[in-house]
């Protein structure tokens, strides 16, 4: 390992990774996938024995002229209850030429970043022109970071907020009412915080489904992060089946991972062919909505591509900024 080996830690990566600078990321990320030029080996998620934790390992690489990148982590439901992110991880990332080391780095704070930012560039492409209301779906890390990302893509008036907890759902209202400066009603309800509004970002790490799809209003995009394994389901059946399409991160990652999508392929209610890579609708390749009143569905389950163009993302702003060295 050589001395001039970045080591970034979460509040450093938080600092390099801004909003805006994720959402840049997260759209090279889909198309290079969409384009067919980034290296996507498939994912490791494995439930633990001893408890309720996962661990996961993903390897991507973005470009000839990033290196590989490696994430490795676990997933921890219970650490919610904590006050503590469910989600940790480390990435290294390696040069394009040599292989060496080149960086290592907070991948939790990467992971919260991406994701909400891979949904924003979703929301972007999916959701309708007019779309200016968001009903959230969790009151955690990533729920609050779905809010400010959905705010750079969309000219957000108003967000609900629902989550289990009332006094966490009330405190992350508060938060981003602060923070973005528009109206953000908690509310009692899953349904209230969904029903008639045109986005929904589900932010959770239920395995039983927290949005329904009688409650969407059409034109309606949602997006789901937390079903993410196979026995991960936020949205019901109706959701999927009211969709006019059903897009996803990666269509082979998406049938083995993503909890509703499995179960519809199992029931044969979707195929293979029927799952739309983000990728393809950002480079014109597919459709993601054709009328204003479709439904349209998004499950990501996070792939490698995502953290790999973030963490470039981090390093190269690194390296402007001369932090780290």
């Amino acid at each position: 390992m050589t001395d001039d080996v970045l080591h970034l830690s979460r509040d450093q990566v938080a600092a390099l990774l801004d909003t805006d600078t994720a959402i840049r990321s997260q759209r090279a990320a889909f198309t290079a996938l969409g384009e067919g030029t980034a290296e996507l080996p498939g994912k490791i998620m494995h439930p633990s024995g001893f408890d309720d934790s996962v661990v996961f390992a993903y390897l991507a690489r973005l470009s000839a002229d990033t290196g590989p990148v490696a994430k490795i982590g676990s997933v921890n439901p219970g650490n919610a209850a904590a006050g503590l992110p469910t989600i940790h991880a480390v990435i290294n990332a390696l040069d394009p030429v040599t292989g060496q080391l080149v960086a290592v780095m907070d991948g939790t704070a990467v992971t919260t970043l991406r994701t909400a930012a891979a949904s924003a560039v979703a929301f972007d492409a999916l959701a309708t022109p007019d779309s200016t209301e968001l009903g959230l779906i969790g009151s955690g890390t990533q729920a609050l970071a779905h809010a400010r990302s959905v705010a750079r893509v969309r000219d957000l008036r108003a967000v609900r907020i629902w989550s289990p907890t009332p006094d966490r759902r009330t405190r992350a209202a508060r938060l981003l009412a602060a923070e973005l400066g528009i109206p953000v009603k908690a509310v009692g309800s899953a349904e209230e915080a969904v029903a008639g509004l045109p986005m929904v970002a589900a932010c959770t790490l239920s395995s039983t489904p927290v949005v329904r799809g009688e409650w969407l209003a059409p034109g309606c995009t949602v997006v789901s992060v937390g079903s993410f394994e196979p026995s991960r389901s936020e949205v019901d059946t109706d959701v999927v089946r009211r969709a006019a399409a059903v897009v996803v991160d990666d269509p082979e990652t998406a049938a083995e991972h993503a909890g509703p999508v499995v179960d519809a392929l199992r029931a044969g209610t979707l195929t293979r062919q029927d799952l739309i890579p983000l990728g393809e609708v950002l480079t014109g390749r597919r459709e993601g909505r054709t009328t204003g009143r479709d439904i349209v569905y998004y499950n990501s389950v996070g792939i490698g591509v995502q953290d790999a163009a973030a963490a470039w993302a981090v390093i190269d702003a690194a390296r402007d900024q001369g932090v780290g060295s």
